[in-house]
């Protein structure tokens, strides 16, 4: 069969009077918005499976707190894209039962912090059941939504709950960084016979990252459980999660212009955890650093340092493991003390100069 190139107005034309809810277009932009990340991976598993369904507070008419579910209500209707009442221990009770039922719900909360409304739900219900019934009763269920410190909204609404859940057995945790790790890895969520936590960022919904081509086809997923290095380097490890990866990044560039070659290492997944990406890296650079957005105590970071103590690659250590976290009090209002609290470039980068014992410009004047 022949062939012929297309031109762009040709692809234009195509898209006109065509249902298409992400802002993000797919043909002519090698961009993507994380908001339209998520958004294109749960309509394009809703048309692949007629079981998908999504419910949670405001989700259908007003189109998302967030704006992620924008167009699903409109394209799929009111028996697909369901809004409930402030009871998250209602519909996620309503969302695990559906589960165990053979649907295969995603179930928002507007914010991670409000499931703790609905922890026995996620916990005992959706996490245990597949265990306590030899396997007889499957939870292939997500539960999605924005997680840690957002801007300005106070000590209840800025808890990272990575460790929280990451510590219970019988649940998959995600938290993912760029555009594509949310499309390939929220795709295979909802794919995922098991119940899977699917951690967000609200300060991430409206940044954009590149994508490439594999990234935008529909048979697109990221496996659960595999980390990315971000960035290739000799000299030291960086390892985080979510919106820290970018912190980590930004330290990276700042430390190579000082000579430092810093690996960094996007763990994407939380449990299960790739210890073994972390492993081989430090085992090429003998020096690690975990920064995280939590609280440090039994933190990803502590999980990170007691695996790589327990394992092959302590011995190719030569400094101790060093964690960068949020501070150890409940999120402070006031904007100052706000950022005081939460890890920046600058504390990754003096983490790095102590793992090397490199001292600063200033302290040898």
């Amino acid at each position: 069969m022949a062939l012929r190139l297309i031109k762009p107005g040709e692809i234009f034309k195509a898209f006109i009077g065509r249902k298409h809810f992400s802002t993000t277009n797919k043909a002519l932009t090698q961009t993507m918005y994380v908001r339209d990340a998520l958004n294109s991976a749960m309509d394009e598993e809703m048309q692949r499976d007629e079981k998908v369904f999504i419910l949670g507070e405001e989700v259908a008419q007003y189109d998302g707190a967030y704006k992620v579910s924008r167009g699903l209500w409109r394209k799929y209707g009111d028996q697909r894209v369901i809004d409930t009442p402030i009871t998250e221990m209602g519909f996620a009770g309503i969302a695990v039962g559906a589960a165990m039922a053979g649907l295969k719900p995603i179930c928002e909360f507007m914010t991670f912090n409000f499931s703790m409304q609905a922890i026995d739900q996620v916990i005992n219900s959706a996490a245990k059941s597949h265990y306590m019934s030899a396997g007889f009763v499957k939870v292939p269920i997500v539960f999605r939504g924005p997680n840690g410190a957002a801007a300005g909204v106070g000590a209840q609404h800025s808890q990272c709950f990575a460790a929280w859940y990451g510590h219970c057995p019988g649940l998959k945790v995600i938290s993912p960084y760029s555009s594509e790790d949310c499309r390939g890895l929220l795709k295979a969520a909802i794919r995922d016979p098991n119940p899977v936590v699917f951690l967000e960022n609200e300060l991430m919904y409206g940044q954009a990252f590149p994508v490439s081509e594999e990234a935008m086809s529909e048979d697109f997923v990221i496996e659960i459980g595999k980390a990315k290095v971000e960035r290739p380097g000799k000299h030291i490890t960086l390892v985080a999660h979510s919106k820290p990866v970018g912190l980590c990044l930004e330290a990276a560039e700042q430390l190579a212009s000082e000579g430092i070659d810093c690996e960094v290492i996007n763990m994407r997944s939380i449990r299960p955890l790739d210890i073994e990406c972390v492993e081989k890296s430090v085992m090429k650079t003998n020096h690690l650093v975990t920064v995280e957005g939590g609280w440090p105590m039994f933190g990803i970071g502590s999980e990170i340092c007691a695996q790589i103590m327990e394992g092959q690659a302590f011995d190719y250590l030569d400094a101790p493991v060093v964690r960068v976290t949020g501070a150890d009090v409940p999120m402070p209002y006031a904007q100052i003390l706000e950022d005081g609290a939460l890890p920046a470039v600058k504390d990754v980068v003096l983490s790095v100069k102590k793992t090397l014992h490199i001292q600063a410009a200033a302290d040898r004047a």
